[in-house]
């Protein structure tokens, strides 16, 4: 006999304690002599899952009065109770007895489960006598004397194939024979409701019991105090998550049932009365419907009846994979791997499970696919939806041809009508801005029904699970679906009991039309038709070229030829689809500016506007004739004019901004100088999200509208739950349209429009450098050594900067009261510069070490040096401060932005 071991999930490893554990819990933890010390005589304890134990007043009196030290409330016992533990008396002494099942040998459990020889059942209802508690316990050294018990199990109960084991525990009830004059006292069934097998659990979920006035389960009175007899299929629904999957369509009618025998594995509903006693066989290896009807006094087999044919579900078994946790956009790895046998499908299956645990019903629910087209997108969309299809869901809404941008699927989980049809989420296959192809990355995000990403709460039990999943549900049969039309589909199972509807839906429309109640597209049409306006945007063969067709050239009368790159392909075409200096090198040629920002010599006038999208389109790159526009001057920009905009100005205005900690302070200055609430927040939405969501989901202060970005190229607003590209570009053209209302005046550009909101707030110089593919044991050396120089760097000296403190970023969520700690190690300098390092979760392969650089200038005459001039000095002190070329092996970024 050696002690188990399940490396699988060592959790499993340790056995659940027995309730006769109680008195141990109670004496050493000196709570005994707490509550004895408190004057309290009386104890009254009973099983949590017996849901009509309560605190009886007349038993209570009963007990008190009788002087008994020890009372055993009991049950007249029926087939329903026979293996449950029954009364005796010992015959030596005439003491009472406790007998389980499991302390009787194999020849003697037919007289154990004899009702008739054995007439009362123990149900676990126990009144205690404190003080002379107390005195048997002394008596025996501190321990209660209960006979051990034996249970044979598998070391993982859900798995009856995983290695068998002896479970050892003590029942409560066994203290009966310890308590000289013990009683023991008959009470109604109606304090007897225990839920210990799924087959008790779906007679309390029947129209058998009823619920009264003080929120009781008790028997119908039509029952006359008999429960109907029920036996399900102890395999097949062994687990509460069986017993769901076989009634989800409700329970069925147990109210004028006596017995009802279930072998095999039959999926009934509530439609399905019983009456009488009913049998009901399946004999096949696969589930089988039971038809909606009456059944009176009869036996079914539904061996040979057709079954669920393509929507039937099959348990394929499988092994965790390691790393499978959520970053800050969902999870993210080589093409290679989500290809690796059931890599994709465990954590699918993992969020499933996850979602479900957490309360969300599945069952006949719409769930929404899509991405931004990479590499694998098609069959990642197939293998959701056949896991789907098995869990219970039954409509999948898909983007045409499998595309469907990040921000628009936050608007059609927000906006789609009707709600019957509502989507309680969605999966985004995307890796955001990280390269596409058999080589390169992939990824998979869930977001919930308010559009936003899955909140950590719900990562974090997808995580758990990935790491102990052994099976997946999948509809294996479920044909290939077509997603190059827009349509509906009906797929049907073979018996006719069940369908799933399959709808292609236009990927544009629904995030057009909200755009549309956003922003003026009136006024933007008419800036667009000026003869002396021109503009190009680039989606980098990303998911956002057929966005940019519909919205900016069909609706708004954009040229066609203006937008670049605007047909999505699995690989980018061999680009990297990230909105930068360094990756968007055919918009900034156009545009005349060099990777590091600064204008360059044209041949002619480049375009008046330029704009970038990434690979899923919710990140956005603006730029001027001539003239690059940071992500965090972009925020503060919009922030300063978003009076223009009419979903601010038809709200009352701008209320909210929110900016990632990395983010520069320039949208600071704009919130203290227009009264506007001011959040600071670690690098994600999901947490952007909380502060949209405050009053409705938190019941707190209304924030809204709210306005947010990211120095990653993050900008949007409270319309959806999600970073959106698109808006960004709207509100910029919005801006634009506000000052070149009229043709016959000079075209203000957005240059001029940057200079003057330097001019009234300052400047805050800024820039990032990326370390990407840093080998992840260099990067995270590099972040310990940083968090261990904190002191020795407070009041160093270097170029002519002072540190004045430093510290790793920690934030408490003045909404949920969450804590994120390990956000960000800073340097603030004595003029308020600052330096940041962090590492980012968006990396496919590898580590990426973010470095930002910050310094704010008021004085007019330096408000327009390029960036790199202004911040040498700062990046000089940041590099010979942390060491960081030396420590991760790389002389240069990989990128500047």
């Amino acid at each position: 006999m050696l002690p188990a071991e399940y490396p699988v999930n060592p959790k499993l490893e340790w056995c659940p304690p027995g309730h006769g554990d109680l008195y141990a819990a109670l004496y050493g933890s000196g709570k005994l002599d707490q509550l004895l010390e408190e004057g309290i005589k009386y104890m009254f304890v009973s099983n949590s899952d017996n849901l009509g134990a309560t605190l009886d007043l007349d038993l209570l009196t009963y007990f008190a009065q009788s002087d008994k030290p020890f009372l055993m409330e009991c049950c007249k016992r029926t087939e329903n109770d026979k293996k449950g533990g029954h009364l005796a008396v010992r015959k030596a002494d005439s003491q009472l007895i406790l007998r389980e099942g499991a302390m009787c040998s194999e020849e003697d459990e037919p007289f154990f489960q004899d009702v008739t020889r054995h007439r009362f059942f123990n149900t676990n209802n126990l009144w205690v006598r404190l003080d002379i508690l107390k005195q048997v316990m002394d008596a025996n050294g501190g321990m209660m004397p209960l006979p051990m018990i034996k249970n044979s199990k598998t070391v993982n109960p859900q798995d009856s194939s995983s290695s068998p084991v002896f479970q050892l525990e003590t029942a409560m009830g066994a203290a009966v024979e310890s308590f000289t004059g013990a009683g023991a006292v008959v009470v109604p069934r109606r304090r007897f409701a225990p839920v210990k097998k799924c087959q008790d659990l779906f007679i309390l979920r029947s129209d058998a019991y009823t619920v009264n006035s003080a929120m009781i389960p008790e028997l119908d009175a039509s029952r006359n105090g008999i429960v109907p007899i029920v036996s399900l299929d102890s395999k097949k629904y062994k687990l509460v998550q069986h017993l769901e999957a076989a009634t989800a369509g409700g329970i069925p009618s147990l109210v004028q049932c006596d017995r009802l025998s279930v072998k095999g594995l039959v999926y009934m509903s509530r439609k399905n009365i019983f009456v009488g006693s009913v049998s009901i066989v399946n004999s096949s290896d696969e589930p089988k419907v039971l038809p909606a009807g009456v059944y009176h006094d009869t036996d079914i087999d539904l061996t040979d009846a057709p079954g669920l044919g393509p929507l039937r579900p099959v348990t394929e078994e499988t092994t965790p994979f390691e790393g499978q946790k959520p970053g800050t956009s969902g999870l993210r790895k080589k093409t290679a791997v989500f290809m690796d046998g059931l890599y994709l499908h465990n954590f699918v299956q993992s969020t499933f499970t996850a979602l479900r645990d957490m309360g969300i019903n599945l069952h006949g629910g719409t769930l929404l696919v899509g991405g931004d087209g990479r590499y694998y997108n098609d069959t990642a969309i197939q293998v959701i939806s056949k896991i789907a299809v098995a869990n219970g869901v039954r409509r999948i809404l898909i983007g045409k041809d499998g595309l469907l941008s990040t921000p628009a699927t936050s608007a059609v989980l927000r906006e789609r009508v009707p709600v019957w049809q509502k989507a309680f989420g969605a999966f985004i296959l995307t890796a955001s801005h990280n390269p596409g192809g058999p080589e390169e990355d992939f990824g998979i995000k869930y977001n919930a029904g308010n559009g936003g990403p899955a909140p950590e709460s719900l990562t974090g039990k997808i995580f758990e699970n990935t790491k102990k999943i052994q099976s997946i549900k999948i509809c294996s049969d479920l044909p290939e679906i077509a997603i190059g039309e827009v349509g509906v589909t009906k797929i049907e199972s073979a018996d006719g009991s069940d369908a799933v509807v399959v709808e292609v839906i236009d990927s544009v429309e629904e995030h057009k039309k909200l755009l549309e109640s956003v922003f003026d597209f009136d006024k933007i049409r008419a800036l667009v038709a000026r003869e002396d306006f021109s503009m190009v945007y680039d989606s980098m063969h990303g998911v956002q070229g057929p966005y940019a067709k519909a919205i900016l050239a069909e609706a708004l009368g954009v040229p066609m030829e203006s937008l670049i790159n605007a047909e999505p392909k699995e690989d980018f075409n061999g680009g990297h689809a990230d909105p930068n200096l360094t990756y968007a090198k055919e918009l900034i040629e156009i545009m005349g500016v060099d990777k590091s920002g600064n204008a360059v010599l044209t041949e002619e006038a480049p375009p008046c506007f330029g704009a970038a999208a990434d690979g899923d389109a919710d990140r956005n790159m603006i730029l001027g004739q001539k003239f690059f526009c940071s992500p965090s001057d972009s925020l503060a920009v919009i922030a300063a004019h978003a009076d223009v905009i009419p979903y601010f100005a038809q709200q009352g205005g701008l209320c909210s901004v929110a900016r990632s900690m990395p983010t520069s302070g320039a949208v600071d200055l704009v919130a203290k100088k227009l009264n506007l609430n001011l959040f600071e927040t670690p690098t994600g939405w999901k947490y952007f999200g909380n502060v949209m969501d405050s009053a409705v989901v938190y019941g707190k202060e209304n924030y809204g509208p709210v306005l947010c970005g990211e120095e990653s190229f993050g900008t949007g607003s409270d319309h959806i739950r999600e970073k959106d590209g698109m808006w960004a570009v709207l509100a910029w053209l919005q801006i634009l349209a506000h000052y070149n209302e009229d043709p016959a005046k000079e075209f203000v550009h957005v240059r001029d429009i940057v200079l003057e909101h330097w001019k009234k707030f300052g400047r805050n110089y800024y820039c990032r450098y990326d370390y990407e593919g840093v080998e992840k044991p260099k990067a995270e050396a590099f972040m310990d050594h940083m968090r261990a120089q904190a002191e020795s760097h407070v009041g160093l000296s270097m170029h002519g900067y002072i540190v004045a403190s430093a510290d790793e970023f920690t934030y408490c969520d003045p909404i949920d009261g969450s804590i994120a700690k390990r956000q960000g190690i800073r340097r603030l300098m004595t003029d308020g510069s600052r330096v940041v390092w962090r590492l980012s979760g968006t990396a496919g392969a590898g580590a990426t070490i973010r470095m930002y650089l910050e310094k704010y200038e008021q004085d007019a005459e330096k408000l327009e040096l390029p960036t790199a001039e202004a911040l040498k000095e700062l990046v000089d002190t940041a590099l010979e401060m942390s060491n960081l070329r030396e420590m991760i092996g790389m002389e240069n970024p990989t990128v500047i932005t």
